[in-house]
């Protein structure tokens, strides 16, 4: 909707969304690349509000390297930029003994001084916090978070997990008032495809169903959720979405041949697709994914014809059109910020979604949904984001 320039209760928003497991595990190459991306990209929208959802804190050795983590938000909150943000909201699940509830995911909100009313719900009390702007100030909650009442957070039910082995899979919300204005924000983070085999087998694949189902399972409960009731919702984080890859397959292998190239050890397996000189196309293995113009031909707008896995759920979420080539897997390398790796078909894993309600509650003329970091290492995620959101009463 739009909003006239003299409803002073606008308030701009900035929502970003990051998997930041490269950077925890190579702290000393891609920690200040990524800070400095980050804080630029504040810097330029000066927005009043900032959410920043993370996931695979303290990356795949979180036993190793849950110890950058607490200098990761030193130096975010200590930068010069965030200076006028006086009122922090820090919650991060770093608890990675507790096999239950470890999900790794963080969520950070930022509240510039300039917002004139905010509150926070509890979700212990089913109620408001009292106006947080009275307490400016930080408030950063780490390690073992379960018995922190102004987040909800679960971990998905084990029967959800591929082979029932739990990972760190599921989501953390809060629930915020700004100015009169009332909606929550997800944190998510859903399976990812074990292997590029099995998921050319046909679409949906096996592991799409299990993210749908995750994805549903998470939606449902919120609307189930009679004590806390229901609010528009931003969902936004590293949903491991993947493009119909047998869809890619098929495409990228007319007029080619394929030879399967098979070892003892069945996780070597592969099948090359060939053309009539005898040169390899495609390669697909278990965790190989590899076109012989892999650079260039996955930054291509056929691709996206193939990102399919919102379809059966446009009724209940949606997003602003992609205009940004695929968010994962790029090269973990500063020298190679911009290649893709060749272990997967790249894909749009990282989104910013919301639910049909949210058109009612922001102006959004203007809004701009982007990649913070294309030309610049950021791991093996390039971190998404949307601004321009006027949320409004």
């Amino acid at each position: 909707m739009e909003t006239s320039q003299e409803d002073s209760l606008c308030t701009e928003m900035l929502l970003v969304t990051a998997n930041v497991g490269s950077l925890f595990e190579d702290p000393e190459r891609l920690l200040q690349l990524w800070l400095h991306e980050f804080l630029d990209k504040v810097s330029h929208v000066q927005a009043k509000f900032l959410a920043l959802h993370l996931q695979e804190v303290g990356g795949k050795t979180y036993e190793k390297s849950m110890e950058y983590v607490q200098e990761f938000i030193k130096a975010l909150c200590d930068a010069p930029v965030m200076s006028d943000y006086t009122c922090v909201q820090i919650f991060m699940d770093e608890d990675f003994k507790s096999a239950e509830h470890f999900t790794a995911l963080g969520n950070l909100y930022f509240v510039h001084q300039d917002v004139a009313s905010l509150k926070l719900w509890n979700f212990l009390t089913h109620s408001w916090e009292e106006d947080l702007q009275v307490i400016k100030g930080k408030h950063i909650y780490s390690g073992n978070i379960e018995t922190i009442a102004t987040k909800e957070k679960s971990k998905f039910p084990q029967h959800f997990f591929p082979e029932c082995k739990w990972s760190r899979k599921g989501f953390m919300r809060t629930r915020w008032e700004i100015n009169g204005t009332v909606f929550d924000l997800v944190n998510i983070h859903l399976f990812h495809d074990a292997s590029n085999l099995a998921a050319c087998e046909n679409f949906p694949s096996v592991y799409c169903k299990t993210r749908r189902r995750a994805l549903v399972h998470t939606i449902e409960r919120f609307h189930l959720d009679k004590q806390n009731g229901t609010v528009p919702f931003f969902l936004f984080g590293d949903f491991n979405f993947r493009c119909d890859t047998e869809g890619v397959v098929k495409e990228l292998t007319q007029n080619l041949s394929a030879h399967r190239v098979q070892n003892i050890k069945n996780e070597n397996d592969k099948i090359n697709y060939r053309n009539s000189t005898g040169d390899n196309v495609l390669t697909v293995g278990k965790k190989e994914f590899s076109h012989a113009d892999h650079q260039l031909k996955f930054k291509e707008d056929w691709l996206k014809k193939f990102d399919r896995e919102l379809e059966p759920l446009k009724d209940v979420l949606v997003e602003y059109p992609i205009q940004f080539v695929p968010s994962y897997p790029f090269e973990e390398d500063p020298e190679m910020p911009t290649d893709y790796m060749s272990t997967r078909c790249p894909a749009w894993c990282d989104r910013i979604l919301m639910s049909p309600l949210v058109q009612e509650i922001v102006s959004n003329d203007e809004s701009t949904y982007g990649m913070i970091g294309e030309a610049v290492c950021m791991g093996d995620h390039k971190f998404r984001f949307s601004n321009n959101l006027q949320a409004v009463n």
